[in-house]
């Protein structure tokens, strides 16, 4: 029997994390996970199917071994899922062009390597696949002070789209999630960190903001890029998912209470 397998970059903490547990509830599915930072893979030892890749996800060599790694014990990659991000600030004016070229390319840069080996191993091997590129609302509705991370996340919804023209001929789907704010380890920190009138108004903010009044939850992004690995979105390919509460439908307006 011919089993598939995923690569999940990313995939040691927060959303990535979701995603790579939500796929193992797959029967037979293996799960490749590239992660910088080894110690948070130490539940690999309990699942038989999750395959660890410890390195940076923009290195060539990196994502070479997660191909390989995907396609051991006669295993066929069916899909890939670039999360690996870094969420740097700055401001331009405050460095120069190459510099803030190089901050937009290390979110950019995971993107481009994790398509280019994926669309690689699918062509070479002769099987449909599926990308899912891990995008933000930042994308289009830049955040002050983090023009490189919105930036980044822009071109990959362009990616997204001109790989899913290019490919969609040899059944190679490219599809992206758009995230609001999703409730992570991180976020946590960030709202124990806050005075209690802090943390009231970053709630306020997030009911305006996100007309489901909430920040999303992990396991329902894992469960929208679990959707779009599968056969039943075989005829989605180049969209944009907004996984926001409803964020990028809503119109502030200054007169509301």
């Amino acid at each position: 029997m011919v089993t598939s397998s995923v690569v999940v970059t990313g995939g040691g903490r927060g959303v990535g994390r979701a995603i790579v547990e939500r796929l193992l509830e797959e029967p037979g599915l293996t799960v490749v996970v590239v992660e910088f930072e080894a110690g948070t893979l130490d539940r690999s030892e309990k699942h038989e199917r999750l395959v660890p890749v410890i390195g940076d996800a923009s290195d060539e060599e990196v994502v070479a071994r997660a191909v390989e790694a995907a396609g051991s014990g006669g295993a066929v990659l069916r899909g890939w899922v670039n999360n690996a991000a870094v969420f740097p600030g700055g401001w331009l004016h405050e460095m120069s062009g190459t510099d803030a070229g190089t901050l937009i390319n290390r979110n950019l840069a995971p993107v481009l390597a994790g398509c280019g080996a994926a669309v690689r191993a699918f062509l070479a091997a002769g099987v449909p696949g599926s990308i899912v590129n891990v995008s933000s609302h930042q994308a289009q509705r830049a955040v002050r002070g983090a023009f490189a991370y919105a930036t980044a996340k822009a071109a990959v919804e362009g990616l997204t789209r001109a790989l899913a023209v290019d490919y969609g001929r040899h059944s190679v789907r490219v599809n992206a999630l758009a995230l609001g704010s999703i409730a992570t380890d991180r976020s946590d920190a960030h709202l124990d960190a806050l005075g209690a009138e802090a943390r009231d108004g970053f709630e306020r903010e997030i009911r305006l903001l996100q007309p489901l009044g909430r920040m999303g939850r992990t396991d329902e992004v894992a469960e929208a890029a679990a959707f779009l690995l599968s056969e039943r979105s075989s005829f989605i390919n180049g969209a944009i998912i907004p996984v926001d509460g409803g964020r990028s439908a809503v119109g502030r307006d200054p007169e509301e209470i």
